[in-house]
């Protein structure tokens, strides 16, 4: 298969679960996309009512929840002003082996059910010292540590500006004190070594996990406007005790309620 006839493949996968969720929901257009990553979970329900939760498994191209802290959902949701959010609690990870493009399929699918806003979170190892285990964090740039592009073909993207600096600001405005902060991911699923989080915090890496960077360069490639935002979960290896992933979830749980009313507020002033 060229490279012309994978990108047709994809788009055609997009454009059949953006069906799928259209007819599920009675929606026909969706305004902003949400990826709800580990501790974020809980703040779909805070944003408005829901009209419809889809599992994930009965859309084209998407799978359940592979690790705990996912609902393995896909909520339509309907904002205060009547604009309609896509809630992703079902991300696919580089990790499990499916492949960039599943990686990818969310952001495509969002596009295709007209999204032109993303809000991508995450749970993040924190490297950089100022950032205290529960603190939400801004993204205002990344390095891609995993070797794989979600773009096919000669699909060249600046990212220049990939995390919405007029996004950020708005959010800092909604949510006075949250600080910014550059992200790593890795492919995981091991987490990083002493020596690695070392050698990234001399390359300026100030959080660190193993999602949103593929999802972020895909929405950008397809115009979608993104906002990034980490929950610290942990020190970064080497800067405390050993990294348990059952004690992230529990970071993300005990800030959830939190995190919830943080999510609203960002996005309610949203420019929809």
């Amino acid at each position: 298969m060229n490279s012309h006839e994978a990108r047709r493949d994809v788009d055609r996968q997009a454009r059949l679960a953006a069906d799928v969720i259209a007819h599920r929901s009675g929606v026909d257009c969706h305004d902003v996309v949400l990826t709800l990553g580990s501790g974020w979970r809980e703040g779909a329900a805070s944003l408005g009512e829901t009209v419809t939760a889809i599992p994930a498994t009965e859309i084209p191209g998407f799978s359940g929840a592979a690790i705990p802290g996912h609902s393995g959902l896909l909520h339509s949701i309907r904002l205060k002003g009547g604009a309609h959010a896509l809630v992703i609690g079902a991300r696919a990870h580089l990790y499990e082996g499916r492949g960039v493009n599943a990686v990818a399929h969310g952001m495509r699918t969002a596009a295709a059910t007209g999204v032109r806003t993303a809000v991508l979170t995450n749970g993040a190892g924190g490297i950089d010292p100022a950032f205290a285990v529960g603190d939400a964090v801004l993204i205002s740039d990344h390095m891609n540590m995993t070797a794989a592009s979600p773009l096919i073909g000669s699909d060249f993207v600046d990212l220049t500006d990939l995390y919405s600096a007029r996004l950020r600001a708005l959010a800092k405005r909604v949510v006075p004190g949250l600080q910014e902060g550059v992200y790593v991911q890795l492919p995981g699923p091991h987490f990083e070594t002493p020596a690695e989080i070392r050698a990234l915090s001399m390359l300026g890496g100030q959080l660190v996990g193993m999602s949103t960077v593929l999802e972020a360069i895909t929405a950008r490639s397809l115009g979608i406007e993104v906002l990034g935002i980490s929950l610290v979960t942990n020190a970064a290896a080497g800067l405390s005790g050993p990294i348990d992933h059952l004690e992230v979830l529990a970071e993300g749980s005990a800030a959830s309620t939190r995190l919830s009313h943080t999510l609203k507020r960002l996005v309610d002033s949203l420019p929809l």
